[in-house]
């Protein structure tokens, strides 16, 4: 079928061989801008018409196209409208980021109409679940809470305002069952400028709060009232508008509810009339308030559901009930929750200390969180000595801190793009970078400053490791190769290139003779600087690897892959001897003691575990991220560990009694 573009047209649907459409006669396109293929509408608003299609580039891979009309009249008004567009679609681009947020695949100009294209997401609406399943217990209620409240701090700490967040809004992703909030269509851009004036009356009735209605304006508070009433809809699936009495000034949402013979816990109530209030002053001001608010009343169980309320087929489970953060589960180990809310801004001198210590004689604590980075945080290093901490993320600079006291001692700048990767040499006085700028950067590490510059890479430079003996520098790319550097000059010394994909990280054997890299092609490679054949392990993997390390023994190579799983081989015979399974997402990084008994993970689940290797056991889990944890680092005695997180914080953590 071909589907007619124009956003009047009734009956869009035409036969393949059409040249016009049947219903209202405009011309067809068969394949906007060469390359979609669009089959149907599945949206309309005032903006214009959303369609589902295919991307002929893209192995015909689904994805949704937003049309903005009415057509524009005039060069001037086109242009300008095409400029604000522009700036929205960065925007978009930038939010997408965010693995709960769809990301944006392109954006352009056809015809005097604008478009933009997203990436699809296969799943149920909140509104469909609603529908199927009936309405919410509180122990679902609350996982939307938990699910979408870090989505809304990454959307407001970068400047936006979704505006019309309802039940359609939010989708259940099929694969992984994780929330994802989408139509970024109407979203603002906060400043403090424009959050004051009046703008265009937008949102969904009875889910955007009387001053986005009224005049326009819109705050966090505001998305957040519309989450609240997001919530009651669930609830009791009657209209948000229906559950307010005008006269009385109050919501009946408690009422209905007890009409049913249901009830909501009286925590989990109270973070929803806050979010409710009619004054922007007096309901919660960040999503991370709420978030603080939310962590304290899950340490109660929910009221427990009634016959008449029904529970999607895949939900998880987010009655968990969490100690004061920062917490150990001990197995079997839950979902994660809501953590508490960190400072708003970077402290100047020492960030807040947390020193909750767990139950038990081998507990960890959170020792620092150390806020400064604006976004993700990619990559961390500890030195030697366990003082100084390295860390580098999205934001394109690395900040040096001091573990002690948690002070960043200074920030390193020159990367023009996202830094991926930072080592510390054995000696403490050397730090490597690699950058999406495709260089790798040696710099003093007491000064901060930059030694040495190395080229060669053709594209972004995703790991760096150093030898144990301090004398060189291997480097992974998305260009498919594996460079050989001398740490002292910056020397090149041999690029391996035999990978079928991009290498997504590197690491030495103990005695410098091997180096063993994984990728995007889910295999591990292993190079032997003694020119002998380049191997390649069985393929037992089916994800990309996203991390590797070599055991002190030298015949104990681990990964960690995007398949959820770690994996444990012995290279001599290159087989699999144990694999560890239980995060619920792709195992991002893993650091390994110097004894080789402590193995530590990061996922973007929001988890650290860490696990026995003597025994393949689960020692216990972190759950004080709120986001994906892209990076780890543990000193050698396996005492001090510190990760790095898409939440832009770095958390230092210590093992009791060190």
């Amino acid at each position: 079928m071909t589907c007619c573009l124009n956003p009047d047209c009734q009956h869009p649907q035409n036969a393949d061989d059409a040249e016009f459409c049947l219903s209202c006669g405009k011309k067809l396109i068969p394949l906007l801008r060469g390359r979609y293929r669009v089959m149907r509408p599945i949206g309309q608003g005032g903006f214009g018409r959303t369609y589902l299609a295919l991307d002929d580039d893209r192995l015909k891979a689904k994805c949704v196209i937003k049309q903005f009309s009415p057509q524009i009249q005039g060069t001037k008004s086109l242009e300008k409208a095409v400029k604000l567009f522009e700036q929205e679609a960065v925007r978009l681009y930038e939010l997408g980021e965010h693995p709960q947020i769809p990301a944006l695949l392109a954006y352009f100009e056809q015809d005097q109409r604008l478009y933009l294209v997203q990436q699809f997401i296969e799943g149920s609406t909140l509104l469909q679940e609603l529908a199927q399943n009936g309405v919410f217990v509180e122990q679902r209620i609350r996982e939307v809470l938990v699910g979408i409240l870090p989505i809304l701090k990454f959307v407001h700490d970068h400047q936006v305002i979704h505006r019309d967040i309802t039940p359609s809004n939010i989708i259940r992703r099929k694969f992984d069952n994780k929330l994802v909030l989408i139509d970024f269509g109407v979203a603002k851009l906060l400043s403090a400028e424009t959050a004051a004036q009046p703008g265009t009356k937008i949102g969904t009735e009875g889910y955007a709060p009387i001053e986005q209605l009224r005049s326009g304006k819109a705050y966090p508070a505001s998305d957040l009232y519309s989450l609240g009433a997001t919530c009651l809809y669930l609830m009791t699936q009657v209209k948000p508008e229906d559950l307010y009495d005008p006269l009385q000034g109050r919501w009946l949402w408690r009422e209905r509810l007890s009409e049913k013979g249901r009830t909501l816990s009286e925590p989990i109530a109270q973070i929803l009339d806050k979010m409710l209030k009619d004054l922007v002053s007096e309901r919660y001001q960040s999503a991370d308030a709420v978030m603080k608010d939310l962590r304290t009343a899950l340490s109660r169980p929910p009221i427990a559901a009634t016959a008449g309320a029904a529970r999607a087929p895949g939900a998880v489970s987010a009655s968990r009930p969490p100690s004061h953060p920062p917490r150990v589960s001990q197995p079997p180990v839950s979902q994660p929750g809501v953590s508490g809310a960190p400072p708003s801004k970077p402290p100047v001198s020492r960030p807040p200390i947390s020193r909750q210590p767990i139950s038990g004689t081998r507990g960890w604590h959170c020792v620092h969180t150390l806020t400064g980075h604006t976004r993700w945080v990619t990559a961390v290093a500890i030195s030697p000595d366990g003082q100084t901490i390295a860390s580098a993320g999205l934001d394109d600079s690395i900040k040096i801190w001091h573990r002690s006291t948690g002070e960043l001692q200074q920030t390193l700048t020159g990367h023009s793009k996202p830094i991926n990767c930072l080592a510390i040499s054995p000696d403490g006085q050397t730090l490597v970078s690699g950058s999406d700028d495709d260089t790798v950067r040696i710099w003093h590490l007491a000064t901060g400053k930059l030694l040495r510059s190395l080229t060669g890479h053709t594209r972004d430079v995703n790991s760096v490791a150093i030898s144990a003996d301090g004398q060189l520098i291997a480097s992974g790319s998305e260009d498919r190769t594996v460079r050989l550097w001398k740490l002292a000059t910056g020397e090149p010394l041999r690029a391996f290139s035999e990978l079928a994909g991009m290498v997504r990280s590197v690491a030495f054997s103990p005695n410098g003779q091997l180096v063993v890299s994984g990728g995007l092609d889910n295999q591990i490679k292993l190079w032997s600087l003694a020119n002998e054949p380049a191997r390649t392990l069985p393929r037992a993997h089916f994800n990309s690897v996203h991390a590797v390390v070599i055991a002190p023994d030298g015949q104990t190579l681990i990964s960690g892959s995007k398949d959820k799983t770690i994996k444990v081989w012995n290279i001599d015979s290159g087989a699999v001897v144990h694999t560890f399974t239980g995060h619920t997402d792709a195992v991002n990084a893993i650091a390994l003691s110097r004894n080789g008994k402590l193995l530590v993970s990061g996922s973007s689940d929001t988890t650290i575990r860490l696990w026995n290797l003597e025994t393949s056991s689960l020692y216990g889990t972190l759950t004080e991220h709120i986001s994906a944890v892209n990076a780890i680092a543990l000193t050698g005695d396996g005492t001090l560990l510190v990760s790095g997180s898409s939440d832009s914080k770095v958390k230092v953590w210590q093992l009791d009694g060190h």
